[in-house]
């Protein structure tokens, strides 16, 4: 027999910050986090949701995964992208005959989570709120985003409805759509906007409002564009994203104006810098590049794509990771390199 509660892999930032929100709604949430002294926190004095949007504690059920018993039906898996797969093999003992998983996730996930688990045990989802993992026990929520779900083969079904409707229980503006892939691609453009944001101490706002680099922005998001399109996905807008702009046809000063909307947006939230930027500035540990922007270039060498502009970005990521180059507008100048040569 499953449990009726819902289980959230990762009780970080994305998956604290809804879990706290259900838990305060009155439903049933099981936490599981590898972070020993993350679980042992709110095990002994539950889930604090910190920030401008929000400030309440939750009791919180929490366990790592060596300790998680049952099965589950309902999984929302909140982790790193390049912690999936690991995630997706221990789920495999703890999700009923009938359950699904939910990546919430960054990132094109539900590829690896359907191949390892099965299409019809995966549903998708698009985020774009801010929040950050601060201390155990400790979530700040941020900013509003985008929050979006679909099932992954378009079709709406009674179970994302109904997971539409627990989502509303975070935020009374999440959508439901039969196009997640459109979200998802459009979130791997952004995303690669927000690598390259990382490659500075410049807060996401301050950098993307930068002139000197317009001309390298719009050039990034259409290189992922152009794979989307190549893949037949129709792009979705968000949070002042406007796909149309960054297609490879799009108009320049229709792009300069998304950027600037997107400005807009992140000056609205109190996270000013990009968990990417804080993966590296902060917590010195590997950033999900490879899982996110990696996983596109292999996509495009399926379509007989080249993408040398978000190539030469995950170099200069993984510089930074390896401690052979700091962050600063120099490093973002050796990006632009390959656009002003």
């Amino acid at each position: 027999m499953s449990d009726s509660a819902i289980l959230i892999v990762g009780a970080g930032a994305m998956g604290g910050t809804i879990g706290a929100h259900l838990v305060r709604s009155g439903h049933d949430v099981v936490f599981v986090d590898r972070t020993a002294d993350h679980v042992s926190r709110m095990r002994r004095a539950g889930l604090a949701i910190t920030g401008p949007l929000a400030q309440f504690t939750v009791p919180a059920k929490a366990s790592t995964p060596e300790e998680l018993e049952g099965r589950y039906d309902r999984v929302l898996l909140c982790v790193k992208a390049q912690d999936t797969e690991a995630a997706t093999g221990m789920l495999a003992a703890h999700l009923a005959p009938d359950g699904f998983v939910v990546s919430v996730q960054n990132g094109l996930n539900e590829y690896a989570i359907s191949a390892r688990l099965g299409a019809e045990r995966t549903v998708g989802c698009f985020v774009n709120f801010g929040a950050d993992y601060l201390a155990p026990g400790v979530i700040h929520y941020a900013g509003h985003g985008a929050l979006v779900v679909g099932e992954i083969n378009g079709a709406v079904t009674e179970r994302v409805q109904a997971l539409h409707r627990l989502f509303l229980a975070f935020d009374e503006r999440a959508r439901l759509t039969d196009n997640i892939w459109g979200f998802l691609w459009s979130k791997e453009a952004y995303g690669a906007l927000l690598f390259a944001t990382a490659l500075t101490n410049e807060s996401i706002a301050d950098c993307l409002a930068l002139p000197r680099y317009q001309k390298l922005f719009i050039a990034l998001a259409r290189e992922v564009m152009r794979v989307a399109a190549a893949k037949r996905i129709r792009c979705e807008a968000f949070d002042g994203f406007q796909p149309k702009a960054f297609a490879v046809d799009g108009a320049d000063e229709e792009a300069v104006d998304s950027l600037a909307q997107l400005v807009i947006h992140n000056r609205r939230s109190a996270k000013s810098h990009s968990g990417i930027w804080r993966d590296l500035a902060v917590r010195k540990r590997r950033t999900e590049v490879d899982a996110q922007l990696g996983v596109v270039v292999q996509e495009a060498k399926t379509c007989g794509i080249e993408m040398p502009l978000t190539g030469r970005l995950i170099e200069l990521i993984h510089e930074i990771e390896n401690g052979v180059r700091p962050q600063g507008l120099a490093s973002l100048e050796a990006l632009a390199e390959v656009v002003y040569q």
